[in-house]
């Protein structure tokens, strides 16, 4: 086992639509999204897996094929989980296959990964269902003597916004009791707030990271779009469960590394 750190890349949010063109709130998707692949390749290569945190695509399932053309030639494995504008059939269809991996496990070096799927149909909310949590509790204790980082698409704590927190995961304490009951979660990590934040709760970190397109404004009591770039993570994981990363905002400058920079929860 090597003592070289594993890198994994995170983007999320990337709301593709099967036009080219489509825009989000007055972004267009996949050119922001191309920024930010551009952006990763010049200031974060190489990674081990790169992994999509949900809204693949703007409720419209031909967007995968957007997702296919992207990253389908990948030489390190694309780990996928959906969030609520994603076409859960059709991802799952589209994306059949390496590079791509739809939730479940995966080990890279001292680390197991941990995808979880907060989807619910017909609603922005999120849910862990009772058999979700039953694998994640599954996995964490056959992943004993590893460190873990684990990832669902909605934010299990509050942002800090009455309108997006009205759309987060609805049972964040049935997840954080499994979390408890083992001691080797290093890391929860989430898309779907559009934003950067960076906590901590009894030794593991949360993190959430901005969207590949537009960006929603922290703190406000009702829906507005932030002005930052498009954005991406970064996570390089430690052979002995320390975990570095930084956000990188298209266009800005890096963000210094964090090891220790966390708020407490």
């Amino acid at each position: 086992m090597t003592d070289a750190p594993i890198r994994i890349l995170q983007l999320t949010d990337l709301h593709l639509y099967g036009d080219a063109a489509g825009r989000l709130r007055g972004v267009a998707t996949l050119a922001a999204l191309e920024s930010a692949i551009a952006a990763a390749r010049a200031s974060a290569a190489p990674w081990q897996a790169l992994l999509l945190t949900g809204d693949l695509v703007q409720d419209d399932r031909t967007g995968y094929a957007r997702v296919r053309a992207l990253f389908g030639d990948s030489s390190v494995p694309v780990y996928c989980i959906p969030g609520n504008h994603d076409e859960v059939d059709a991802m799952q269809a589209e994306l059949a296959g390496p590079p791509f991996q739809i939730g479940g496990t995966a080990r890279h070096g001292a680390w197991t990964l941990v995808m979880l799927d907060s989807y619910q149909r017909g609603t922005a909310a999120g849910r862990l269902s009772a058999a979700e949590l039953a694998r994640l509790d599954a996995a964490l204790a056959v992943a004993a003597d590893r460190h873990v980082l684990v990832c669902l698409h909605h934010h299990p704590v509050l942002a800090g916004s009455r309108w997006l927190d009205r759309s987060g995961l609805e049972n964040p304490d049935a997840l954080f009791e499994v979390l408890d009951r083992h001691n080797n979660v290093r890391v929860l990590l989430w898309g779907h707030v559009h934003q950067s934040s960076e906590a901590l709760r009894r030794g593991v970190r949360l993190m959430s990271t901005p969207s590949t397109c537009a960006q929603f404004e922290p703190y406000s009591d009702s829906f507005a779009v932030d002005v930052r770039p498009p954005g991406f993570r970064w996570l390089d994981l430690h052979a002995d469960g320390r975990v570095e990363t930084a956000v990188v905002w298209v266009g800005e400058a890096l963000e210094q590394p964090s090891e220790r920079r966390a708020r407490p929860a």
